[in-house]
């Protein structure tokens, strides 16, 4: 069958390409066509017919608009823009024409370069506005058909975030620019009063970028004063992403509102300080975030850790725990007493397992209560205990007070001395379950850790229960990922010990639904060791840990590497994300 061409988005026409397609049925066609000729002329043609379409009795059911638009744009032979708000350089594009040109055309581009300028349009076939805008910027101006929805909302984000950073500069800009004076000098400008942190513009550009970071699906954001600019970053998936540049002291007046809502002293900028706030996404849902501040020699450097409290509600499969991993974890934390230890370098999801857990062992019949360094995220259903250093409540003195009040289950944020492991084993052997973290890089090196910390190894046998080590790997994209040969040299390092076949495996590609990653979420990889009691054998005073590793593996356990080469098997995840991860690897 020859595709049908259409030559305008006429909707006649559009309907006709989809009946000739067979992706639309006769009768709905009349429907849609006798739908569209009462509504509002204003609507547009693709997202009319979409929105119609979702009573269609035919596949194209499920069709919306941007599906739609790339239908539209391959029939008709134009490229389809997708826009990409963490790649388009909102300063550079908001250059090229105005916020009435932009409504008044639907067009908004998207990426200018030296030689040309790019649009999304929602009419690339009424394009009567280019040589226009080619005579004017001397560049080759390239079109493409956008879905239309997004044109409209991102043309009013990305003027009126201009226009917010613009308003802020003009006002907020001090008579001499900081970055010439001498670091004291910068340290005092926030003190003259000159950045208003409640102006309204700054209050507009804090607003967008809390929202932008939930839409997006961040788990930090970064505020990084730089000599010349300041770069807003969001972390994704594990890594980081640049968002916008923002002019030096319109980054200064960001930081100076989010430390005034976060409650923290505006007025101090030259030690760390750290804070919290709570919000709602668009959705009307509440989220926290963590705030930490360092002194940098351009300013204030700022950091938000956002908890999405969806994180914390999520089933333990969902976390990536297999159903012997799942048994073995809940036989572990169903113990009365006894200490339960999570290792893992900073970021690899030890604090949503915790949390997690502690949801489902904190029913009414049980007290429990946490010592943390600091307060990951506030939550009613347990008792939370913040350290303070400065007046001698560390996690040693935490837990030495909660054992005065009728605990059931504990959880110490962290063990990083022997007074707080001496105390955690005290807790356990008087009758109470303690959970707690280690900075390890695997379950087997959690019992030698100890041992370097001067625990006897016969209090170790005698109180702890189980180590879970874990990390997150990045998930492949499910529209780019595309089929690989292994590297067998790799693969057979991954697997030594174990007889795995590597069947189709997939690399990342990259799209921009992933942003050109190849990747698009976390799995997590768990490593479970429970203290049998060949394994106690071996917790000796100098314990050899390769020696506790093998007895577990042959008690059951499954290496991280193991457990990333199956989630490679599964086709969800790639030989170099576990490789990179995982300890020992290679």
């Amino acid at each position: 069958m020859i595709k049908p061409v259409i030559n305008s988005l006429d909707i006649k026409e559009i309907l006709n390409a989809l009946v000739g397609s067979e992706l639309l049925s006769n009768e709905d066609a009349q429907r849609i066509s006798e739908t569209t000729r009462a509504l509002k002329s204003t609507e547009h043609s693709l997202l009319s017919i979409a929105r119609l379409m979702g009573g269609a009795s035919t596949d194209s059911a499920d069709w919306n608009e941007d599906k739609l638009s790339r239908w539209v744009a391959e029939q008709s032979q134009f490229d389809f823009v997708e826009i990409d708000p963490l790649k388009v350089n909102v300063a550079s594009i908001t250059k090229v024409i105005s916020y009435d040109y932009a409504r008044k055309h639907c067009i908004l581009p998207v990426e200018v370069s030296t030689d040309f300028v790019r649009f999304a349009c929602a009419n690339p076939f009424n394009a009567r506005w280019k040589a226009q805008l080619e005579q004017i910027t001397r560049k080759e101006v390239i079109i493409g058909l956008g879905n239309p929805k997004d044109i409209a909302r991102f043309t009013d984000e990305f003027f009126n975030l201009a226009k917010s950073i613009r308003t802020a500069n003009a006002e907020d800009a001090p008579s001499n620019n900081p970055l010439t004076q001498n670091l004291e000098q910068l340290v005092q400008l926030g003190k003259t009063g000159r950045l208003d942190t409640e102006d309204h513009h700054i209050v507009q550009l804090v607003d967008w970028l809390l929202q932008y970071a939930f839409e997006q699906h961040a788990s930090d954001i970064h505020l990084e004063p730089r000599r010349d600019h300041g770069n807003i970053r969001f972390r994704m998936d594990g890594v980081l992403h640049n968002v916008h540049q923002v002019p030096p002291n319109v980054m200064a007046a960001i930081v100076s509102r989010i430390k005034t809502i976060g409650r923290m002293d505006i007025a101090e900028k030259r030690r760390p300080l750290d804070g919290r706030l709570k919000t709602k996404t668009p959705k009307g849902q509440e989220i926290e975030l963590r705030l930490s501040t360092v002194p940098t020699a351009m300013g204030e450097k700022l950091v938000m850790r956002i908890f999405d409290p969806e994180v914390l509600q999520r089933s333990f499969e969902a976390l990536g725990l297999n159903h012997r991993e799942l048994a073995l974890w809940h036989k572990l934390t169903g113990h009365s007493h006894g200490i339960v230890l999570v290792t893992g370098p900073t970021g690899s999801g030890k604090t949503t397992t915790l949390y997690s857990t502690l949801r489902k062992l904190a029913v009414e019949q049980v007290n429990v209560s946490t010592i943390e360094d600091p307060i990951e995220m506030v939550e009613s259903a347990f008792n939370q205990i913040q350290v303070h250093a400065s007046i001698d409540l560390d996690f040693a003195a935490g837990v030495r007070a909660l054992l005065r009040q009728d605990p059931d289950i504990i959880m110490i944020g962290e063990i990083r001395d022997l007074e707080t492991a001496e105390m955690a084993i005290q807790a356990a052997l008087t009758g109470h379950l303690v959970l707690s973290t280690l900075h390890t890089n695997d379950s087997p090196s959690a019992i030698t850790r100890l041992l370097e910390l001067g625990v006897p190894a016969y209090l170790i046998n005698a109180s702890v229960l189980g180590v879970l080590s874990q990390r997150l790997a990045r998930t492949l994209c499910p529209r780019c990922k595309s089929s690989v040969k292994i590297d067998e040299t790799s693969w057979s390092t991954l697997t030594t010990g174990f007889n795995l076949v590597p069947g189709n495996p997939y690399q990342a590609v990259g799209c921009l639904d992933c942003r050109d990653t190849g990747y698009r979420g976390r799995i997590g990889l768990y490593e479970m060791m429970e203290l049998t009691d060949a394994v106690k054998k071996l917790v000796v005073p100098n314990a050899d840990v390769s020696q506790i590793s093998a007895q577990a593996i042959k008690d059951g356990m499954v290496p991280l590497r193991i457990a990333g080469a199956q989630h490679i098997i599964a086709g969800e995840t790639t030989l170099e994300e576990v490789i990179r991860i995982v300890p020992n690897a290679t």
